[in-house]
């Protein structure tokens, strides 16, 4: 009998290439993930991975194991569903979230009260990954759901054995010293009110920096960047300086106090944020009780003055 967790560290060494980086995944040493899979080839009397380089690549036999381990895990999570709606689907155990960092702060820290006093039961435990490594969690079956945000316009891609749900809309705003020349503007601001102000921004390779980049696309010059954070709390506390101007997404947008004000755009840069989760697990009511407490919970307020 093939073991569950040898197939899920197969699986996640697929995945990632070597078997440091599935070790890793699963929370495993290396040492343990390859005596996982040397038992796994014990049990089915056949090599399952080959050396490659510094990595490894599944042999046929690995493969043809990888392909039918997606059913494998379902019908065990069917189990699972078919095991708490005995107990009326109260929501129950160990629900593990994986999400970006903003998500967490701006969508899932403000709900776990709520959830925790009307499911005392069940007990939320949170990751924080990039919306790549996010899916795979869940695909692999290491984590049961995830935030994730589309990037630059474009959706996450969703594996076959996944679905989503979108949950929020975030937006970003610009944020400026009370004492700055734009701070009093009473209509949204557009490129050329921006022009020639200095600012902080989020580093290349984030949404915040794309969206950044797409707001001065056609500008006849550079805008000015003076500084590069990948950190929203630090970005504010430049901004307060009176030096430099930011981009800042709602959900990464702590109360701003009485020194800063943020300000609206004409094109008011957008991301969606979408909960996934394995199709298998679609009865979890774990999952659907962290779904409607995100239903119910109210947007970010959004930018005002003075706020």
């Amino acid at each position: 009998m093939i073991e569950v967790g040898a197939l899920r560290a197969l699986r996640s060494v697929a995945a990632l290439g070597t078997l440091a980086r599935a070790a890793d995944e699963l929370g495993f040493t290396a040492s343990a993930v390859s005596q996982q899979l040397k038992r796994l080839e014990r049990q089915v009397g056949v090599p399952v991975l080959a050396p490659a380089g510094r990595g490894v690549v599944l042999t046929p036999a690995g493969q043809a194991i990888v392909d039918a381990a997606p059913s494998v895990f379902q019908a065990l999570e069917r189990c699972a569903e078919a095991a708490q709606s005995v107990s009326e689907g109260a929501p129950r155990g160990t629900l593990r979230v994986v999400a970006f960092s903003t998500a967490i702060r701006g969508l899932l820290a403000p709900v776990l009260r709520g959830l925790a006093e009307r499911c005392p039961d069940l007990r939320v435990q949170i990751t924080e990954q990039d919306p790549d490594e996010a899916l795979r969690s869940v695909d692999a079956g290491t984590a049961d759901l995830a935030l994730v945000h589309d990037a630059d316009g474009l959706p996450a891609p969703l594996p076959p054995s996944m679905t989503q749900l979108l949950v929020h809309t975030d937006v970003g705003d610009v944020v400026l010293s009370r004492a700055h020349p734009l701070a009093s503007a009473a209509a949204p601001l557009g490129r050329l009110d921006l022009a020639g102000h200095a600012w902080v921004t989020s580093p290349p390779g984030t949404v915040c920096h794309q969206w950044f980049r797409r707001l001065f696309a056609d500008a006849p010059e550079e805008p000015d960047v003076r500084h590069l954070v990948d950190d929203f709390a630090t970005q504010l506390a430049l901004v307060a300086s009176g030096e430099v101007i930011a981009l800042v997404p709602r959900l990464a947008r702590p109360p701003l106090g009485d020194g800063l004000v943020a300000r609206p755009l004409h094109r008011q840069p957008k991301r969606e944020v979408h909960a996934a989760w394995r199709r298998s697990a679609d009865a979890s009511p774990a999952i659907r009780a962290l779904l409607t407490e995100l239903g119910r919970a109210s947007p970010p307020t959004p930018a005002a003055p003075g706020r």
